[in-house]
């Protein structure tokens, strides 16, 4: 928003920053009240405090300025033609708890100083996230918080005439889960160093991709296909946690997982650093490694045909999906110890996902109940 005040002695506009006038007239009206005649370095101290930029969530970046990032930086979200939950949502404001009201293809988004960040190089954080009223995959459930991110630098420490450029891109698939595939990679790998990255997501599941043919190498129920480019109602900023802009007294909820996403970086050295140890053409996995019980899962999802096609097939994939997935479980539970409880409700639709394509493949049918 611009403000517009006529001077009769030049007779141009003079543009003030957004709420300027507003605390000008609270001022004035406060002084005319109590009859106090200000000093010139009393009336000094007064244009210099309006001429404060707003900070609405306190992380010391202005709200004009936070805005501008989330639209140069908003990613292309390519999303399924005919996914079952349709659009991402826009939830109701000034709500404790998430509601959605709409679904728009409202995207929302978080702007903060990344950590590397200092005065002389400034460094942000922006994450958008596409908030859906339900994942309707396989075990599905309500509300599905997914998100992007990206870090960017500023050119010099005067944010009025600095520009921006991105430096990393993160994607986040099934995140924290056995079947984590989140994805980072280098800006200018995806060509997306001054504007938005595009990025595909999955349908039903919604987890997001960097590149559409990875979209094929979650848990095995990921598809990006039959996509288009989503056209965004809005971005809204949600501010912080515990300092929520724009009416998003939703984030806090724990019926979601909203407020751990935002209160996590996406950008660790540790993840950095071993990204740039890559050729500069490569989209890496953002946890070192894969759990051998997600490719597993992949497989067994993947070659469903092919095991109806054979029964030696058949007999060799199930024995060794279950070698495999003993091993794999065994592995996690000795060097993650409780993290698979903790995962459970995240994880599990994936491996229902995969019986049920084995089990549809072999045609197998429930045995019926013995009368009793």
């Amino acid at each position: 928003m611009i403000w517009a005040l006529e001077l009769p002695t030049k007779g141009a506009p003079v543009q003030m920053k957004p709420g300027y006038a507003l605390r000008s007239l609270l001022i004035g009206s406060i002084l005319l009240v109590f009859g106090f005649s200000p000093s010139p370095a009393q009336e000094a101290g007064i244009e210099a405090a309006a001429q404060l930029p707003v900070d609405s969530d306190h992380d010391g970046l202005s709200d004009v300025l936070e805005q501008a990032l989330l639209v140069q930086f908003r990613p292309t979200f390519m999303v399924g033609q005919h996914d079952c939950s349709n659009l991402p949502s826009e939830f109701s404001a000034d709500s404790m708890t998430p509601q959605p009201n709409a679904d728009n293809g409202t995207l929302y988004g978080q702007v903060f100083p990344a950590s590397i960040s200092t005065d002389a190089a400034p460094v942000a954080e922006i994450h958008y996230y596409h908030l859906w009223k339900q994942d309707c995959g396989g075990h599905g459930h309500s509300l599905d918080t997914e998100h992007v991110s990206v870090l960017v630098r500023a050119s010099d420490s005067q944010f009025s005439s600095a520009t921006w450029k991105a430096l990393y891109w993160y994607a986040a698939a099934h995140e924290n889960t056995v079947c984590d595939v989140s994805q980072i990679a280098r800006a200018s790998t995806l060509h997306a160093e001054d504007a938005g990255a595009k990025i595909w997501i999955s349908q039903g599941k919604h987890a997001s991709y960097l590149n559409q043919t990875l979209c094929q190498r979650g848990c095995g129920a990921d598809r990006c296909e039959a996509m288009t480019a989503l056209v965004p109602e809005k971005i809204i900023n949600l501010g912080e946690i515990g300092h929520p802009m724009n009416g998003s007294l939703f984030i806090s909820s724990p019926a979601w997982f909203l407020a751990d996403k935002m209160t996590h970086t996406n950008f660790p050295a540790s993840s950095l650093a071993r990204l740039n140890e890559l050729p500069d053409s490569d989209i890496a996995w953002f946890n070192a490694g894969r759990h051998p019980a997600q490719g597993v899962i992949a497989i067994s999802s993947s070659t469903e045909q092919a095991i109806a096609g054979s029964g030696y097939s058949t007999v060799s994939a199930i024995s060794g999906a279950a070698d495999s997935t003993g091993t794999a479980i065994s592995t996690a539970e000795d060097s993650t110890g409780n993290a698979l409880q903790k995962s459970y409700r995240h994880t599990k639709h994936a491996l229902g996902v995969s019986v049920l394509h084995i089990g549809r493949a072999l045609h197998v049918v429930p045995k019926p109940k013995r009368p009793e």
